[in-house]
């Protein structure tokens, strides 16, 4: 960011911010480089954005790594995918905790590797003291999936139908105790939620830009804070402002 530009406004600030990291199999695509370098570039993007996540003050961070939809990509591309998060776990946790980051997963660890499950329990393990930011790494996460192990979650533990709640069904997500997405980022321009939180993104304030994913830097997320800030969120409801200026 320009050492002109203006932080964005901490009241207006999103606490939560989720982006879906798309676009970097076509970044790669572009210059002529194997999907995996473009995957690894956006690895690199994520860096940056975490350090900017720190500086603005967001409180949480979501972003979708893996869905459960992506083991249908090549074999090759997977396994990459799965070096890349080990990659990750070992290079950058250090200093990650050391900026005061917590991490924690959402999604299914069943599918992974044993020793990678180990590592990704171990980081969260590490890092569950810091509250600097909260880092939600989606990884073999998918919407629907979730929901159906909620239900699942609920009968086994007896719930009774008259008891189910927004507030009860919250409990059983894996992003129980943190506050759903203010705002959801997506790059690469494409038009779709991609199974990506579809509850908890209900009232959530989306942000489309087709800049892909490892060119969106610190002053792409800037301009997406300041169209946030300037968003008027009514949650179903009117603005009293409107309402009164038509009643008047």
């Amino acid at each position: 960011m320009s050492q002109t530009t203006p932080p964005p406004d901490a009241n207006k600030l999103p606490a939560h911010v989720a982006i879906i990291m798309d676009g970097n199999g076509r970044w790669a695509l572009k210059r002529g480089l194997p999907r995996l370098a473009g995957h690894r570039a956006g690895t690199e993007n994520l860096r940056r954005v975490i350090r900017a996540c720190v500086e603005f003050g967001i409180q949480y961070l979501t972003i979708y790594a893996f869905s459960t939809e992506n083991w249908g990509r090549p074999r090759e591309e997977v396994n990459g995918l799965l070096r890349i998060l080990e990659d990750v776990i070992d290079k950058e946790l250090k200093e990650l905790s050391d900026q005061g980051v917590r991490l924690r997963h959402i999604g299914r660890l069943d599918q992974l590797p044993s020793h990678l499950q180990q590592k990704v329990l171990d980081a969260v393990e590490l890092t569950k003291g810091n509250s600097r930011l909260t880092l939600n790494v989606a990884f073999n996460y998918g919407g629907r999936d979730e929901i159906i192990q909620a239900v699942q979650h609920m009968m086994r533990d007896g719930v009774q139908p008259d008891d189910v709640s927004p507030e009860t069904f919250s409990r059983y997500l894996y992003t129980v105790g943190i506050p759903d997405p203010d705002l959801i980022i997506r790059t690469s321009g494409e038009l779709r939620i991609s199974n990506f939180l579809i509850w908890q993104a209900a009232y959530s304030e989306w942000y489309v830009t087709p800049t892909y994913w490892p060119d969106f830097d610190k002053d792409e997320f800037h301009k997406a804070l300041e169209t946030f800030a300037n968003r008027d969120r009514r949650y179903g409801k009117i603005n009293s402002s409107d309402y009164e200026k038509n009643h008047a």
